[in-house]
């Protein structure tokens, strides 16, 4: 199985894109984080967008029904709702609390009407404030990647069966390796799909981002493989750009503006035969401060120029 194939879309692009097809372009509500999920969701059809997809502070502002009626009634489908996961706890309690949220998640999931719900999965234990240095009170076993691993796979399993009842999939997302220590202790594609493995692909898959993985010398290997066992879940882009940011989870970058090679990497994709949406999830501090519509405009010329023509 791969992503949602596009059913429909709004219409073609507005100005800045010529007649480029943007039916498969998303945008990821991130991207324009000051504006209400209304407002993204407006703009994004306005520009002749497809799909959105939506984080969940901006879905739990106006309710999953309000939510799934927006983006309905603008003619848009949701790309994927981010984001569950944070699985790494190793108490009864940071357990059971986990859990509980990530069951909320998928039902905001069906609600709003996507079948894809992205899992970061969680840094190590010894993490408190993602970006910030390790908990004062942090043991030994705060430390332990490979445990910390093993419970990520240990929270997969107890929530297949939730997913499945509600039709959603676990999307296991790769972070770069300067996030292990406190957002993802999942670096590559490749132990994504380890992790998913033991399951259905129809149950957990996998999302590939280009600001994550444009290093991994093993990128194509794992892209098919992700194809060849039907896991490809998402495409999402955005650049990697230098210098890095004070805080290097706000280094993300238009597309064409950094280092990753999105010719070669949505080939690979493609070769998948992945047809579902290509969302363009961005976290950068000037972006986020830029006129929404702006940044929605140079998001789709980008899409239109870097990405579609090998899609």
């Amino acid at each position: 199985m791969t992503g949602p194939a596009p059913t429909s879309a709004p219409g073609r692009a507005s100005s800045g894109t010529g007649s480029a097809d943007l039916s498969r372009c998303s945008l990821n509500t991130a991207t324009v984080k000051r504006a209400t999920l209304e407002k993204a969701v407006a703009l994004a059809a306005e520009a002749g967008y497809g799909a959105v997809g939506l984080w969940r502070d901006r879905v739990q502002e106006i309710g999953a029904d309000r939510a799934a009626r927006v983006v309905a009634d603008a003619g848009l489908r949701v790309s994927s709702l981010c984001r569950g996961g944070f699985l790494t706890a190793p108490d009864d309690a940071g357990i059971a609390a986990a859990l509980d949220d990530n069951r909320r998640a998928i039902e905001e999931a069906a609600t709003i009407g996507t079948s894809e719900l992205v899992f970061v999965v969680g840094g190590l234990p010894a993490s408190g404030t993602p970006g910030q240095g390790p908990r004062p009170d942090a043991g030994p076993g705060d430390r332990d990647v490979v445990a910390a691993r093993a419970r990520v796979a240990d929270r997969i399993g107890d929530l297949v069966p939730f997913a499945t009842e509600h039709g959603v999939r676990i999307v296991l997302e790769a972070l770069h390796p300067i996030f292990a220590a406190d957002r993802a202790v999942i670096s590559t594609l490749g132990q994504a799909l380890d992790l998913a493995a033991p399951f259905d692909a129809a149950a957990v898959g996998v999302v590939v981002d280009t600001y994550h993985v444009w290093w991994d010398p093993a990128l194509r290997e794992s892209i098919a493989r992700a194809g060849a066992e039907g896991r490809v879940a998402g495409y999402q882009v955005c650049d990697w750009i230098l210098p890095l940011a004070s805080d290097p989870l706000l280094s993300r970058g238009y597309v064409g503006d950094g280092y990753v090679d999105f010719p070669t990497i949505t080939r690979w994709v493609a070769e998948t035969g992945y047809a579902g949406d290509v969302e363009t999830e961005i976290f950068h501090q000037e972006i986020w401060d830029a006129d929404p519509r702006d940044v929605v405009a140079t998001v789709a010329e980008r899409y239109a120029r870097h990405v579609l023509p090998h899609l």
